[in-house]
């Protein structure tokens, strides 16, 4: 069984920072790629952000050059540092955790996080 859970929502204005991180506990063997997506109300959810076992990232456009995702392996954590926010920003955050158990592949959600930028 996986685990993940995700910390660092909250309320912040527009053109400020947040950083939020997933922390990924269980009896993982390896982990294929770790991302970050997001729903706003009404909207379906979308990906933001990801990052696979050998560092490669891929991002929204519209986050492009604001947000960066990172991990550390060693913890099984992945980070999503985010600058100069936007009203359009504000959704759930979830975490998306893609790997490998000792018998079978595995992908895992976190509970999701709220962040909210006011204009």
């Amino acid at each position: 069984q996986v685990q993940v859970v995700e910390s660092g929502g909250g309320l912040v204005q527009a053109g400020g920072s947040l950083r939020l991180s997933c922390a990924t506990s269980g009896s993982i063997f390896s982990i294929r790629a770790m991302g970050w997506y997001r729903q706003a109300p009404g909207k379906q959810r979308e990906l933001v952000a990801v990052i696979n076992s050998g560092g490669s990232t891929n991002y929204k456009d519209s986050v492009k050059g604001r947000f960066t995702i990172s991990r550390d392996n060693a913890k099984i954590t992945v980070y999503l540092q985010m600058n100069s926010l936007k009203p359009e920003d504000t959704a759930v955050y979830y975490c998306n955790v893609q790997g490998s158990l000792s018998i079978a592949d595995f992908t895992s959600w976190g509970q999701g996080t709220q962040v909210t930028v006011s204009s």
